[in-house]
């Protein structure tokens, strides 16, 4: 068995392959082609926080494995991250486990692929102006794969904490260097979204986060922060102005993101308003953005199927280049 630590990881896959690979796995789920069944979760009431466990097959790529995945949101008063993670694949002509990886970096680096790919499709091909909604891991992976297929010049950060805004900040200018792309601490997420191309929301709030009022004409919008039913960060009047709203699997939308589930609940919209899911667009059978002047949105709550594909991919490459340690369990 292969352990795979977070700098493993970075060495055996780049946000561009990445990309690519979540938008294959997910036509493979919206085509019948992979074996995801619904999350299982368990609370942690004291802690307002909650385990999640995440089987997955895609036979046509051998990854079958689980994630095991913790957010803890009162981590940030302890200054630990909000994430833990760990994914663990198997063999799937024995079943024996093959690897076991850092899973925390790799649910970002997946999240923010899945971001990537609803961009390639849904957003104007022109978008300059990103707001980015939330600064913890999620949002810093959310940047990097908009930047992988939009021109974006301009970033504006909201976080409730102005000192995460900061950090995100200077973080994301030494990483990314890239010396032509402005970026701006909003003092508000209205501030933020306001005139932005592309809106990110990666928070863990369980009330909506921005106005649908301040969202302009052709504005695409990735949530990917709400995954239980009490979590919105998206509002009913985010929704109503939505040309298309598109999900990563309308089962699990439907059964675990307050985004949906609350608006549904107060007849303030249908699931039939759901136009289908990103792996049908990407399949062909149906049509990303089609006109300037549509806004669209993309909702995922995050499919075990990414982590599958994701994880089969950064096997093969480390045994390529060498990386990782060989764990016996019989020894």
């Amino acid at each position: 068995m292969l352990l795979l630590t977070k700098k493993d990881l970075q060495k055996a896959i780049t946000m561009p392959e990445a990309i690519d690979i979540v938008e294959k796995a997910f036509t493979a789920f919206s085509t019948g082609r992979a074996a995801v069944p619904i999350r299982t979760q368990v609370e942690v009431a004291e802690k307002e926080a909650v385990a999640l466990y995440m089987p997955g097959f895609i036979p046509d790529l051998g990854a079958l494995g689980v994630k095991i995945v913790s957010v803890f949101p009162q981590n940030i008063s302890l200054e630990i991250p909000t994430i833990s993670s760990l994914v663990v694949l198997n063999d799937p002509e024995t079943g024996q486990p093959a690897a076991a990886m850092e899973g925390g970096w790799l649910t970002a680096l997946r999240t923010g692929a899945a971001s990537g790919a609803a961009t390639r499709h849904l957003a104007r091909r022109d978008a300059a102006i990103a707001a980015i909604i939330g600064a913890g891991i999620q949002s810093r992976t959310q940047l990097e794969s908009l930047l992988c297929e939009r021109d974006i010049r301009e970033v504006r950060v909201y976080d409730v904490s102005p000192h995460r805004t900061r950090a995100y900040i200077e973080d994301m200018q030494e990483y990314l260097g890239k010396p032509g792309l402005a970026f701006t601490p909003a003092s508000s997420a209205v501030e933020a979204v306001a005139g932005a191309d592309i809106i990110c929301c990666a928070t863990t709030s369980k009330k909506p986060v921005f106005p649908g009022n301040k969202i302009k004409p052709g504005a695409h919008i990735n949530a990917v922060g709400s995954f239980t039913p009490e979590m919105q960060e998206i509002g009913e009047d985010v929704l109503s102005k939505a040309d298309k709203v598109v999900v990563d699997s309308l089962e699990a939308v439907l059964s675990e993101t307050g985004d949906l589930i609350i608006p549904i609940k107060k007849s303030l919209f249908r699931k039939e308003d759901i136009y289908g899911e990103l792996g049908e667009i990407g399949g062909g059978t149906k049509k990303g953005r089609e006109n300037e002047a549509e806004i669209t949105l993309f909702k995922t709550v995050g499919l075990s199927v990414q982590d599958m594909a994701v994880g089969i991919h950064v096997l093969k490459k480390a045994r390529e280049l060498g990386l990782g340690r060989e764990f016996d369990f019989h020894a």
